[in-house]
This record gives structure tokens, C-alpha cells and sequence, in this order.
């Protein structure tokens, strides 16, 4: 009796487990991370416990739904991709039936969170982000156009966005500018994987940048993203909205994507742009991060 049980809860782990790896958990960490930035920044004191859990909640579910139908509608090409080739559906861990089902009832209950513990705005917002993210850049844009990722780039810009409408109903200047430093961000972040995983995008069909216009112009183009992306990074200074704090953090964190842009252009190698891949992730944690600490040190300081 207790080997039977045994066996149930392991299999009942592997279930969740699965279940759990197709809401992508680190690139949700990030969005939920950024949404909880625009909480706290539309917020001049101290979020309510409550509005902060819910909505971080909320987002979290939508986000782990979306990114499962993502998984679902794309599993055929994550079977022929290394990096992805060992997620549950490829593997047979879950059905597609499943997959559905599950991604359906997460996604459900994260927007009924977000309609009545926090707002009818944010849940809009939501179901409009998880609409573009799952529908329009998974099933349209990522397999019509090697622009893909600059247009789906709305969809993921979006957090800070819903973070700011949870707490104030309304979407502000400042919380646009969130959007815009997330959609600057996206294209060089992206393309900077697609430089080293090119040959599994061949392979998979899918048009992204390198695999239709070749190395030398997608390293351009990371380059002159990262031109803008500094830009955009100064917006919030340059309008009022942060002080000096996120302005040395903001300038020490653009010389070094810079620098990492440079050199991908100048002399190009995987391991360079791997390096500028994982360097772009902690450049947008650590942004994000200046960002919230300016907010709540500036006025002590001042």
C-alpha cells in the first residue's frame, strides 16, 4: 500500500513539475518582477498588502497561462530545437489536451483575480497582453516576419504597465515609459540569443534576423537598438520621474551594454553573444531595481 502511494505522489510530482515548466518560470519571474516595479512606483508610500498580492498573483497566472499556450501552439518547432527540445510536450510528460485545459483554468483565474481584487483596467490589460503574447506574435508574427520580435516586443513590455494600472486605474506618461524602456530592451536582448542559437532557427523555419539577413546585419541592428534602449533608459530622469540614484545606476548599466554591443559588432563570436544575452537579463533586473531604490531613497536623501 505505501509503494502504491509512493509511486502516485511521484507521479503526481512529475505532473506539477511539468505543469509548472511550461509557464516558463524565469521569464515569468522577470514579468512579474517588472509588474511589481510599476506598483510600486505608481504608489508614493507603501503598497496595501492585499492590492500587492493580488495583482502580483494575478499577473503571475496570466503570464504562466500564456506562456504555456506559447509552448502548446510552438511544440512542434521546440522538438527540433536543443534549447527547448526537453520541455514537457516534446517529451510526452503532457498532452496537448492537458496543456490546453491547464493553460485555460490558470489563465481564467489569474484575470478573475485581477477583475475583482484589483481592477477591471488591469484585467483588460492583461487579457489584451496574453492575446498578443499567445495569439498574435506565437501563431502570426514569429513565423511571417524576422521583425517578429520587435513588434511582438508590445506584449512583453507590458508588466510595468499592468503594475501601474493595478494601483492607480489609469495608464499614466510614466508607465509608458516603463513600456518603452522594455521594448527598447527587447530586440537586442533577443536577437543577441537567435545570433548563437542560428542554426537551430534554420533548422526550425522560423525567420528570425540572422537566419534571413545574415550576422553582420543583425549585429548592426543589436547595436542601434542598444542607441536607443540608452536613450529611452534616460526618459525617466530627463522627465522628473527618478533622481541621480537611477541616473548613475542607469549610466554605468548602458556603458556596459554598450560596450557588449560594440564588440559584438566589431568581432562576433557565440560565446560573445552569450555573454551579451545573460548580460541583458541582469541589465534589466538591475535597472528596474535602481529604479525602485530611487523612488523610496531620493525623498530621504533630499
Amino acid at each position: 500500500m505505501s509503494t502504491i502511494m509512493a509511486v502516485r505522489l511521484q507521479r503526481i510530482s512529475v505532473s506539477f513539475q511539468s505543469f509548472f515548466l511550461m509557464c516558463k518560470p524565469r521569464v515569468t519571474a522577470l514579468i512579474v518582477f517588472t509588474a511589481m516595479i510599476g506598483m510600486f512606483l505608481a504608489a508614493p508610500g507603501m503598497l496595501p498588502l492585499d492590492l500587492l498580492l493580488n495583482a502580483t498573483i494575478g499577473i503571475a497566472l496570466a503570464s504562466g497561462a500564456a506562456a504555456a499556450f506559447n509552448c502548446l501552439i510552438e511544440q512542434k518547432i521546440d522538438a527540433v530545437m536543443a534549447r527547448t527540445r526537453a520541455r514537457p510536450l516534446p517529451t510526452g510528460q503532457v498532452t496537448s489536451v492537458q496543456t490546453a485545459v491547464f493553460a485555460t483554468l490558470v489563465g481564467a483565474l489569474g484575470l478573475a483575480i485581477l477583475y475583482y481584487n484589483v481592477n477591471p483596467l488591469t484585467m483588460w490589460l492583461t487579457f489584451a497582453t496574453f492575446v498578443g503574447y499567445a495569439v498574435i506574435y506565437t501563431i502570426f508574427l514569429k513565423p511571417a516576419t524576422p521583425l517578429n520580435i520587435v513588434i511582438g516586443g508590445a506584449s512583453g513590455a507590458m508588466p510595468p504597465v499592468l503594475g501601474w494600472a493595478a494601483v492607480t486605474n489609469v495608464v499614466s506618461p510614466e508607465a509608458l515609459i516603463l513600456f518603452l524602456i522594455i521594448f527598447a530592451w527587447t530586440p537586442p536582448h533577443f536577437w543577441a540569443l537567435a545570433l548563437y542559437r542560428r542554426h537551430e532557427y534554420a533548422k526550425s523555419g522560423l525567420p528570425m534576423l540572422p537566419v534571413t539577413h545574415g550576422e553582420e546585419f543583425t549585429r548592426l541592428h543589436i547595436l542601434l537598438y542598444t542607441v536607443i534602449l540608452v536613450a529611452v533608459t534616460l526618459m525617466p530622469y530627463g522627465s522628473g520621474m527618478s533622481g541621480l540614484i537611477y541616473l548613475a545606476a542607469a549610466v554605468v548599466l548602458n556603458v556596459v551594454f554598450m560596450a557588449y554591443a560594440i564588440s559584438l559588432y566589431r568581432k562576433y563570436s557565440d560565446d560573445l553573444a552569450r555573454r551579451t544575452f545573460k548580460y541583458s537579463i541582469l541589465y534589466l533586473t538591475l535597472l528596474f531595481a535602481a529604479l525602485l531604490g530611487d523612488h523610496y531613497l531620493m525623498p530621504l536623501i533630499a
